[in-house]
């Protein structure tokens, strides 16, 4: 195959911008395989990439997007998010020539805009809600004084119904503290306002606590957890920025298996503050897909898997017509893809594991799960229908519960406690 390729170096065009329109469209007649056609494209770009061989993965980019249009088809558009990731990855190699190109980070309030846009249109975290509310109010619901650990959501649409449900148990509102850890110091004053107001119109006894730090800066002081209180913690898609280290050597050299859970020093340690704490339960989201692979084809394949889904979702959703919510949900993805693709060591953050994974570390750390009962998924399956999206469902697997795409899981929800 690499008689096809010029022989002499090409002209490297230095852009990170997204093509509109197919070079090439007359070509591109048959969808299923011209799809096909750009996934060959991107694994064998992919594979010269990991290599670092810039000419024969320029060669490849340059053929991606005679196919690829960030106005095309779902494939067409996804294929742009991972051509643009490959590219990054490339210019990465001259570290001042990335930060040039790069040199903006996406507004806070863009972030959280697409964020309201997939809870909206979307029934994945409706579905991690109803199970975390449910779960949340049966732990809790003969105790008098409760405390939530919020790993990062801050969204009222979790905690506005979990103070409601709380408010109508047998023996009267308890005493609630809520303590949220994010670095979105804006967010947290607003949901503090919002849930306090919320609780006082139940006479619910309130407390609210911000700690405005990094999961990584977290310390058990901070959460000012005091005895005699119930306990609980919950993360959504949060943890998994903990598994991040400096393992860049082992990107190319190592030797581990795909399905080996890799040791994690900050996980690990994290995990044990946890149980020092003696939660009552724990309760966990993580996107369902593994892309914390040393190699990156191995995690480019993953990925490219996992977010096809999405990206038919979001056809499925808003049609193939070009629109503003799509391309805030689209670029959102793609600064994970990018974060999975072009990143490496501790900058890659993006390292979803499977729940098979996380079964292993909590088990390690001292965790059992907790079997979700019958009622709880069928609550969630009222709250997925309710967004009237077809081509979700539900299904139950080793004590979790996961909402797939058709037949592909792309977030599963499971719940902890300590071993007795």
């Amino acid at each position: 195959m690499s008689s096809s390729f010029p022989s002499q170096k090409p002209e490297v065009t230095l852009s990170l911008s997204l093509p509109s329109i197919p070079t090439n469209p007359s070509e591109d007649v048959n969808p299923e395989e011209r799809g096909v056609k750009l996934i060959e494209l991107l694994l064998s770009c992919a594979g010269h990439t990991s290599s670092g061989n810039l000419h024969h993965a320029d060669a490849y980019l340059r053929q991606i997007f005679q196919h690829a249009s960030i106005n095309g088809d779902s494939m067409q558009r996804l294929s742009t998010r991972f051509a643009s990731a490959l590219a990054a990855r490339l210019v990465k190699r001259w570290p001042g020539l990335y930060k040039a190109l790069n040199n903006t980070e996406p507004a806070r309030h863009d972030l959280d805009r697409a964020w309201s846009i997939f809870t909206r249109q979307f029934p994945c975290m409706a579905f991690a809600y109803s199970i975390i509310k449910q779960v949340l109010i049966q732990v809790m619901s003969h105790e008098r004084i409760i405390h939530v650990i919020d790993l990062g959501s801050g969204d009222p649409k979790l905690w506005v119904p979990f103070i409601q449900g709380l408010g109508h148990v047998p023996n009267g509102p308890p005493h609630l503290k809520i303590t949220f850890v994010s670095q979105n110091k804006l967010a947290q004053e607003k949901i503090g306002t919002r849930l306090a107001k919320e609780a006082e119109s139940l006479d619910m006894p309130f407390q609210f606590n911000s700690v405005n730090v990094s999961l990584g800066e977290l310390t058990l002081d901070m959460l000012k957890v005091k005895s005699g209180e119930a306990l609980a913690l919950t993360s959504i898609s949060s943890l998994h920025v903990l598994l991040a280290e400096d393992d860049r050597v082992n990107s190319h050299f190592g030797t581990s298996k795909n399905n080996e859970v890799k040791d994690s020093k900050q996980m690990n340690e994290f995990l044990a503050i946890i149980k020092s704490m003696s939660p009552k339960v724990v309760l966990l989201v993580e996107q369902e897909s593994d892309h914390n692979h040393n190699r990156l084809v191995d995690r480019f394949v993953e990925a490219l898997h996992y977010y096809s889904a999405w990206f038919d979702s979001i056809s499925v959703a808003y049609g193939e017509f070009s629109c503003a919510d799509r391309t805030m949900l689209e670029e959102m993805f793609g600064k994970e893809i990018e974060n999975i693709v072009a990143g490496e060591g501790l900058e890659r953050e993006e390292r979803h594991e499977r729940y098979a994974k996380w079964l292993v570390r909590f088990g390690r750390a001292g965790f059992r799960p907790i079997r979700l009962w019958s009622e709880i998924m069928d609550e969630a399956r009222r709250a997925v229908e309710a967004h009237r999206l077809k081509g979700y469902k539900i299904i139950n697997q080793k004590a979790s519960l996961m909402i797939c795409w058709h037949d592909r899981p792309i977030y599963a929800v499971s719940a902890w406690t300590c071993f007795s």
